[in-house]
């Protein structure tokens, strides 16, 4: 096996397990500790993992984008077919630079005569082949493992508009903090996205509530819809309740019972 290939597979297990062992990877790949731990090396010079002791945890706070846009496929797309039917033809919509975005837009392709603004070159990509919608670019500075512009020509820009409906995603939901996200340059954007939209749509599936990250986007109360993927807990059905935030999840889907 190739060592790239074996990386991959790494990486993998990383994002479902969120940490590897050096001893069960060599036993697992029939190669020494040593190859391992280069392996090891190697993805957190990426920027994918962080070592630790006897092996590696996932690298979480800043994942590359085309790492992001493979985890959890699954949930993304129940997450964007529950959006699709919030969009109505002709609205004019804004969408982050989140991979859950490159979902939804892939989900809106049955829509008439939409409106898109957003800052990921992703996004853009993926509505290329809509010839009757608008797709509106930001300017801004490039961030290469984004795929997307933040900055102050992008804050600018996106104040320009006055959007039917906002839709984002963040890295982490807390019922104290808000709504927060792991890089500053991009929580200025979303801020400014809130901003310019009648109704914001928070994407986040279950993964990313209780938990924290460096930078805050809003508060709880400043969004309309959160869209996840599975039922949260009643402590957050009754969070959302007191900030008239609706949560939508997939009705075939079993409560948590914590």
């Amino acid at each position: 096996m190739l060592a790239a290939e074996r990386r991959k597979i790494i990486l993998e297990q990383l994002q479902t397990e969120k940490k590897v062992i050096v001893s069960e990877l060599s036993t697992l790949f029939s190669v020494s500790d040593e190859t391992i731990r280069r392996d090891l090396d190697r993805l957190c010079q990426e920027g994918l993992a962080i070592k630790g002791y006897g092996g590696a945890v996932l690298n979480e706070s800043d994942l590359p984008f085309n790492v992001r846009k493979i985890h959890n496929p699954d949930e993304k797309k129940k997450i964007a077919d529950l959006i699709e039917p919030l969009i109505q033809d002709g609205d004019s919509i804004i969408l982050d630079a989140s991979s859950t975005a490159v979902f939804v837009a892939k989900a809106l392709k049955n829509k008439k005569r939409l409106k898109v603004v957003t800052n990921s070159i992703e996004v853009m990509i993926e509505l290329s082949d809509m010839h009757d919608w608008t797709v509106i670019s930001t300017g801004g500075y490039l961030t290469g493992d984004y795929l997307a512009f933040s900055g102050q020509r992008a804050i600018a820009d996106i104040s320009d508009f006055c959007a039917d409906k906002l839709i984002f995603s963040c890295k982490s939901l807390d019922a104290e903090r808000g709504i927060l996200d792991s890089n500053d340059a991009f929580t200025q954007v979303k801020r400014e996205m809130i901003k310019a939209a009648k109704i914001k749509i928070l994407a986040a599936d279950l993964s990313k509530f209780d938990r924290t990250a460096f930078s805050k986007i809003s508060d709880i109360k400043d969004i309309d819809i959160v869209v996840t993927n599975a039922p949260p807990t009643k402590g957050w059905v009754a969070s959302f309740a007191k900030c008239s935030v609706q949560c939508l999840y997939p009705a075939d889907t079993p409560p948590l019972t914590l």
